[in-house]
């Protein structure tokens, strides 16, 4: 990886930094390598370091080097520096094998993939030509038909360590199932559990065994040194991703971006159940709004309409974003996040039910500038579509 790609890389990987995953410098034989670093403190906070150097090659900020973190002059008190590996070159073509190790390049924590997912990617933001198009569902707003084209997202692991850093910015408990019981309306997570895309993928390694912390990475992986990534899929691991597989994979990505102000969202179908002498059909969806500009904006209303094919016509309006947890004892949780140029990203997901085996979602975000005015951003169209098969419930833990 040439040394301008790899300090790119390593600039992409700003929010990382400033949770305290940071990147040194060495020199061995002219050429960059990056360590990455974690901080630990008694207070379980993550301490933001500031570059101080430039790349002589390219200008672009260069970190300070590790023995400058590990002095005692220049590391706060109490905090701990140590390495957790070592970047790799990111990949242009091709995927990432199970057991690839990672940073998260916009939300910055560490991750291990599970197993990559084809998906169908709608971007409004490309013109495309009239064929091979989505058409609009009715009553959405415009009337552009979009080109879907082959992306690749991955199912992975969180580092249950990062977990806390990130929980203001992005669910760790976003893949919900719907429970095995009567109850239609229970649901329960799998936390630390995540679909990142592969331009979010920066790939490390580590020469340690078990380099990430979750409940469920021995159960899955295990350590081969003679492979590369040296970690492969146990039989549970298979076991779950052929049982799980109908509430688990995405099919179709949407994307659109509106005064800069990007937003992406993942429908996934969870399953049908009954209620009062009805079939009641649920689908989770996955949003995320990324901040492209310089301005920091603040994310105030959201407005959805909701359409089933039984033919009725939903309108929800309400303050901030509201994201579902699937304990039931723990509250609906309203946000309204704030994106800056440090922090440009949000996610969060939700959930929806029709009495009908498909539908379809749109509708706008209001979004309030430091000036007091406000503009409202499109949340493209998508679908909510059934299994025609619908055999059996989500298995969840079951092994």
């Amino acid at each position: 990886m040439r040394v301008c790609e790899r300090a790119r890389a390593a600039k992409m990987a700003a929010c990382a930094l400033r949770r305290g995953l940071l990147s040194s410098v060495s020199k061995y034989n002219k050429k960059h390598t990056h360590r990455i670093l974690s901080v630990a403190d008694s207070t379980g906070c993550f301490e933001a370091f500031r570059p101080r150097f430039q790349c002589r090659t390219c200008g672009l900020p260069g970190a300070v080097q590790t023995r400058r973190f590990m002095s005692s002059r220049n590391r706060p008190e109490g905090k701990i520096l140590e390495t957790v590996g070592v970047f790799e070159a990111v990949k242009q073509h091709g995927k990432y094998e199970t057991g690839q190790l990672f940073l998260h390049s916009v939300f910055g924590y560490r991750g291990i993939v599970l197993f990559p997912w084809h998906a169908r990617l709608y971007d409004r933001d490309i013109t495309p030509p009239m064929s091979d198009s989505k058409p609009e569902p009715p009553g959405a707003h415009g009337s552009k038909e979009v080109k879907g084209k082959t992306h690749t997202y991955y199912q992975v692991l969180i580092d249950t360590r990062d977990c806390p850093h990130i929980s203001q910015r992005s669910q760790t408990e976003a893949v919900t199932f719907l429970a095995n019981h009567d109850d239609s309306r229970a649901l329960y997570a799998i936390p630390g559990l995540d679909y990142v895309s592969h331009e979010d993928i920066l790939p490390y390694n580590s020469a340690e065994q078990v380099p990430i912390q979750h409940e469920l990475f021995e159960r899955f992986l295990m350590y081969n040194p003679a492979k590369s990534p040296p970690f492969t899929a146990r039989d549970t691991l298979k076991a779950w991703q052929e049982k799980n597989h109908p509430w688990l994979e995405l099919s179709d990505v949407h994307r659109e971006t509106t005064e800069n102000i990007r937003v992406t969202v993942i429908p996934f179908y969870m399953g049908m159940r009954e209620a009062q002498n009805s079939h009641v059909y649920w689908w989770r969806y996955c949003i995320r709004l990324e901040n492209m500009g310089n301005e920091v904006v603040q994310l105030r209303e959201r407005h959805w309409r909701i359409f089933s094919l039984s033919g009725t016509l939903e309108t929800v309006r309400g303050r901030g974003v509201v994201g579902r947890r699937s304990r039931p004892l723990l509250p609906i949780v309203k946000n309204e996040p704030v994106l800056s140029k440090e922090q440009p990203a949000f996610q969060y997901s939700s959930h929806v039910s029709l009495q009908a085996p498909s539908g379809h979602m749109w509708g706008t975000f209001r979004i309030e500038r430091t000036d007091g005015s406000h503009f409202d951003i499109r949340i493209p169209p998508f679908s909510l579509e059934s299994n025609k098969d619908d055999k059996a419930p989500p298995a969840g833990y079951t092994f």
